[in-house]
């Protein structure tokens, strides 16, 4: 057999145990068709950027009807989660939710446990960009948390963006 016939006959083994390994192996599972929504985002910030994000779901009836989101109870339940810090009453112009991680870190989930942040009477809001941030602020300029005892289904869709 020649060279050329040999290599010929050989490339096409190789095809043939690739295309039965192929059809061996499972394909990715299908989520069916995809479709476009109109789906509101939002703006957070974690370590300084802003992240986008989407708000679907909250284990608290009230404000799920006040979000207009879904409500469910089961995931109130999931303990040892990242944190999103809202503020509520006063707060620094241009102030979004804050995360605790974010999608690509080794602690993200898209479920968080809300803490709210207040400012004390007299304290002058900062805008607060991280984490880290509000634990310097509690310390040092009239920050306070306190758990929400609520869990919002917050999956961030896009990391990075000008802050």
């Amino acid at each position: 057999m020649s060279g050329i016939k040999l290599a010929a006959t050989a490339g096409v083994a190789a095809l043939a145990i690739v295309a039965a390994a192929s059809a061996a192996t499972p394909s990715m599972l299908s989520l069916g068709p995809a479709v476009q929504a109109k789906t509101p985002t939002y703006l957070g910030y974690y370590d300084g950027h802003k992240d986008t994000y989407l708000s679907t779901d909250i284990s608290s009836k009230a404000e799920a009807k006040m979000m207009r989101i879904n409500y469910s109870a089961s995931i109130g339940r999931v303990k040892g989660l990242p944190e999103i810090y809202l503020v509520q009453g006063p707060s620094a112009a241009g102030q979004l939710a804050v995360f605790g991680s974010e999608a690509g870190e080794s602690d993200y989930s898209p479920l968080w446990a809300e803490t709210i942040l207040t400012w004390k009477a007299g304290s002058r809001p900062v805008l607060i960009k991280s984490d880290n941030q509000v634990n310097k602020l509690e310390k040092t300029s009239g920050l306070t948390e306190r758990p929400g005892n609520v869990v919002l289904n917050c999956p961030i869709v896009k990391v990075g963006g000008k802050a």
